[in-house]
């Protein structure tokens, strides 16, 4: 994994703005050959979303040529609910820059059959070429879109009973109002973003700090479903220093040393 620590949260996003965006432009997507990418949603990638936004309406990058797939959606709830992640990822992103409605992929948590829904994700991710990047944040749990601890990492898209503490912590959303949250929702699986030939997880704030400790220096665990990267072939963490705060100090020197020597003129990966 490659290990890229920022000072604050801002920078930390437009590092992984700009990181990303130099691979969909070394990519050179064309309408014939779109560069598809996997997008969350939540707080961590917002500054990633509001540097697109921000460049897009500069006139300096277009997303005309570019497939996304979001990793997940809360079932029984109206897209146009203010706490869908249909609005949330209209309201943030798509609102806002050229990527046309027919490559955008949500799931749909209103379907009569959700599990059909799952099973047409998983073949049209495989119809489009496979994702080229995916994009991801994680839960102070360690848990990557809706695979809590104990999901299987080698799960594929599907539907999902949430945990009482998911429940509890989405309520903030609900007017603290915890029978008002979703139960269930529609994720892609661990399995299916380890399928993407790049994963981009971008982390912030001291309260990930011991998930980030867990994901880096511990040992691949159910518990910490996002700790699957560790075999990823190309896999990128982007940290602020408060996510950083529980990783052993020789580990951060390690990970800012091989940054300053190589920096971007090393690959996506770094070889053990």
């Amino acid at each position: 994994m490659r290990i890229v620590i920022k000072e604050t949260k801002k920078e930390t996003g437009k590092w992984t703005a700009d990181y990303i965006w130099k691979k969909i432009e070394a990519f050179g997507p064309t309408a014939e050959r779109p560069f598809v990418m996997g997008l969350p949603t939540g707080s961590s990638p917002l500054p990633i979303y509001q540097e697109w936004v921000r460049r897009y309406k500069a006139g300096e990058i277009s997303f005309k040529n570019v497939v996304t797939f979001n990793m997940d959606e809360y079932v029984k709830i109206p897209e146009d609910h203010p706490e869908s992640y249909h609005a949330f990822m209209y309201e943030n992103l798509f609102n806002h820059i050229d990527c046309p409605k027919e490559n955008i992929n949500i799931l749909d948590g209103n379907a009569a059959d959700l599990e059909k829904v799952c099973k047409d994700y998983e073949a049209k991710i495989l119809a489009s070429g496979g994702i080229e990047l995916f994009l991801g944040g994680i839960g102070p749990d360690g848990h990557i879109a809706f695979n809590e601890p104990g999901s299987s990492l080698v799960s594929r898209t599907r539907v999902k009973t949430l945990s009482y503490d998911t429940i509890l912590a989405n309520s903030r959303f609900f007017n603290n109002d915890m029978s008002k949250v979703p139960t269930q929702a529609l994720t892609v699986g661990v399995g299916t973003v380890m399928d993407a030939r790049e994963v981009v997880i971008i982390i912030t704030g001291f309260n990930k700090a011991r998930a980030v400790r867990e994901v880096i220096e511990g040992g691949i665990s159910h518990m910490w479903t996002v700790s699957m990267l560790q075999l990823h072939e190309h896999a990128v963490i982007s940290l602020d220093e408060p996510a950083t705060m529980e990783l052993q100090v020789e580990s951060v020197k390690y990970f800012k040393d091989i940054e300053d020597i190589a920096g971007d003129k090393m690959p996506n990966h770094i070889d053990e």
